[in-house]
C-alpha cells in the first residue's frame, strides 16, 4: 500500500514517461497483461492509455491489470493510468518514507 506521499512521487515520475501499455477494442486479454507484467517487472513504473474504442474505461482497466499484476494504481487521469510494482529483486526507483 502506497502513501500519499510516495504516490504524489511516483506521478511525478510518470509524467516523463511514455505509454508503453495500449488497450484497443479487444479489452484487456491474456496478451496485454502478459506485456504488463514483463514491463512491470523490467521497469516497476509502467504507463498505460485506453484508446477510444476500447470495451473498457481507464478507471476499470487499471484496477483489473493491478489486480492480476498485484500493483497498486498511482494515478488514472482521462485515458491514462499509472501502476506500480516493487521489484524486490532489483529496486530501481527508491520511494520516500517517514523521516524519524
Amino acid at each position: 500500500m502506497l502513501t500519499s506521499k510516495q504516490r504524489n512521487y511516483l506521478r511525478k515520475l510518470a509524467v516523463s514517461e511514455n505509454p508503453i501499455i495500449y488497450i484497443g477494442k479487444s479489452g484487456i486479454d491474456r496478451e496485454i497483461t502478459n506485456q504488463a507484467h514483463k514491463a512491470i517487472v523490467a521497469r516497476e513504473l509502467i504507463k498505460g492509455k485506453v484508446q477510444q474504442n476500447a470495451p473498457v474505461d481507464a478507471r476499470t482497466a487499471a484496477e483489473c491489470l493491478a489486480a492480476d499484476l498485484k500493483a497498486d494504481v498511482v494515478n488514472v487521469m482521462g485515458n491514462t493510468f499509472v501502476l506500480f510494482k516493487r521489484n524486490p529483486q532489483h529496486i530501481r526507483i527508491e520511494l520516500p518514507t517517514k523521516k524519524k
